[in-house]
């Protein structure tokens, strides 16, 4: 039975040997597009700034005041005792 090492490395998914059997019919290698899509970012942007008000609208006052303590003890925790 042949070992791991003999299979040459990774074996690649669907999509890969898909993109390898392309490159070698059309005899060039496939680059992904350059640089952050416009329209994704937009798109992003807009549901964070949804995101956070729907979440401050949705939290109690006890919510609120735990996280408040747990973000300042991660933040003042990682001083080592300075200051």
């Amino acid at each position: 039975m042949p070992t791991r090492a003999s299979r040459g490395g990774k074996r690649a998914d669907f999509a890969q040997i898909a993109v390898s059997v392309v490159e070698q019919a059309i005899g060039d290698v496939l680059k992904p597009a350059e640089g952050k899509n416009p329209h994704a970012q937009a798109l992003s942007a807009l549901g964070a700034s949804k995101g956070g008000k729907a979440r401050a609208e949705s939290l109690t006052a006890k919510q609120r005041k735990m996280i408040a303590k747990h973000a300042a003890k991660t933040r003042w925790g990682k001083t080592g005792g300075k200051g």
